[in-house]
């Protein structure tokens, strides 16, 4: 039955049945990564890691970065089952982008670059995973907004879909014309909006990546300054912004933040959501700049200067290549 709704949302989309859908999921390709031992991110992502990326180039793979940082082996499954080690060519915190390098080539033909922004709402999208033509499935754009996440993450479009796709981590959004139009970050429960009862997924525009894929490829990151990294997570509740967690060893826990403090300034500037707090830290300065934060703490307010740093340096990612 799976399979069957697989080859009917592909006929759904007169481009890719002309041009033969093989071809296109011949792009699609399964990652697999294994963390280091001593991987922080272990703790929340665990040493073994599966999803999927798409071929985009010759040799490389598009996929999404939390799949493989910190990874000390990555192998990557072709379309045809065949099996080659991979290396973090680059990786991208403000995006979320991974891109990996194959050190053997595979058959698949790549993806082209889509226009992100051109797909509107209530559009047809095909979503497709490492599972061939059963893992292929028609969602719909539910929103184009913003999206803030907790561990100081933010998009300022992001697309949302529906309905959800189990398998999101590193999927590509295909657009009608076979072009590549995101990857798959999140599973959330309301992709129409805030206050919705719509599960659906989330993608990071591929445009996001254009400006930066040269960067990634030469650099292993994007040219500019990294933005000021604090580890701290925090969520917004009635008007509040409370701190969840603090990275271990982070800038934070070593400035003395502490979980259940409430964030209510940056700099001497009231921040109530976490768009404002990121704004006002990114604003600063690039990493290394220090962020004085006051909190409240029970009945007690605190001053403290958190020392950030580049994000990536906390990690510790495989060597890029």
């Amino acid at each position: 039955m799976r399979a069957w709704l697989a080859v009917v949302a592909l006929a759904a989309f007169p481009a890719l049945a002309q041009d033969k859908p093989e071809e296109t999921l011949s792009a699609v390709v399964a990652v697999s990564a294994k963390a280091l031992p001593d991987a922080r991110s272990n703790a929340t992502l665990g040493q073994q890691r599966r999803g999927s990326g798409v071929l985009i180039d010759k040799g490389y793979v598009l996929t999404i970065g939390y799949l493989v940082i910190e990874a000390e082996a990555i192998e990557v499954t072709g379309a045809d089952g065949k099996v080659v080690p991979a290396t973090l060519a680059g990786y991208d915190h403000a995006s979320g982008f991974g891109l990996l390098k194959l050190t053997t080539p595979l058959a698949g033909k790549p993806l082209p670059l889509g226009d992100s922004a051109a797909l509107g709402e209530r559009e047809p999208a095909l979503v497709a995973t490492s599972a061939g033509r059963e893992g292929a499935s028609i969602v719909y754009v539910a929103s184009r907004r913003p999206f803030t996440g907790s561990w100081e993450y933010q998009l300022d479009s992001a697309i949302f879909t529906y309905p959800a796709v189990d398998a999101w981590s590193g999927a590509p959004l295909i657009g009608p014309k076979g072009e590549l139009l995101g990857i798959g970050s999140l599973i959330v429960p309301d992709a129409g909006g805030p206050g919705t009862q719509s599960p659906g997924n989330m993608f990071v525009p591929v445009d996001l990546l254009k400006p930066i894929l040269a960067d990634l490829k030469a650099r292993g990151k994007r040219n500019a300054p990294p933005r000021p990294w604090l580890g701290v997570n925090a969520d917004e509740l009635r008007g509040r912004l409370f701190v969840t967690r603090v990275s271990p060893e982070g800038p934070s826990e070593r400035a003395g933040l502490q979980r259940d403090d409430i964030v209510l300034a940056v700099g001497g500037e009231e921040v109530r959501t976490l768009a404002e707090f990121y704004g006002k830290v990114w604003a600063r300065g690039a990493a290394g700049v220090e962020v004085p934060i006051r909190v409240l703490r029970g009945v007690q307010l605190k001053d403290v200067a958190v020392r950030s740093i580049d994000r990536v340096e906390y990690f510790r990612p495989a060597k890029a290549h």
